[in-house]
């Protein structure tokens, strides 16, 4: 049974989520500032291309060891996107981020019946990230969204 749960950023836990990090070789698969959560964070308030956009914290046994953003356009079938995914370096290697997605993907299943895709980007240099998500169940599908290969989960 797991013990990671996902819950949203609110003004209890923003700190924590702040320190966060990845090693710094990681730092460009996440996001192009330091700390990561920055740049996510303000996406929440400004909220691109006028998707809503959810901050996560995932916690494993109460303790925050990863984040992840949920952007989406309500009711939509195919969009609804996963960005800035990641482990903190401390945690990472650990499963962690495989039972998180499990738990994400429970959730749009409960929360969000009508979607039915799941999208994010990969760095083009992130080979592991490819990976990872393609044991996942993700696939590529050889489009780029902002610079970057798009893959998806079919739900």
């Amino acid at each position: 049974m797991s013990n990671i749960e996902l819950l949203k950023i609110n003004s209890k836990n923003w700190r924590e989520a702040l320190a966060l990090s990845v090693h710094p070789e990681q730092q460009k698969f996440v996001a192009s500032v330091t700390p990561p959560l920055a740049i996510a964070l303000a996406k929440a308030y400004i909220r691109p291309d006028g998707k809503v956009v959810e901050p996560y914290g995932i916690f494993d046994e109460m303790q925050m060891v990863g984040f992840f953003n949920l952007h989406y356009i309500p009711e939509s079938v195919e969009d609804y996107w996963v960005f800035h995914f990641f482990i903190d370096k401390r945690y990472q290697k650990s499963g962690v981020g495989s039972e998180a997605f499990n738990e994400l993907v429970k959730y749009i299943k409960f929360s969000h019946p009508s979607c039915h895709r799941l999208r994010l980007t990969v760095h083009p240099e992130n080979d592991a990230g490819k990976l990872f998500y393609t044991k996942l169940g993700f696939t590529n599908d050889n489009i780029l969204t902002y610079g970057e290969p798009t893959y998806s989960l079919y739900i």
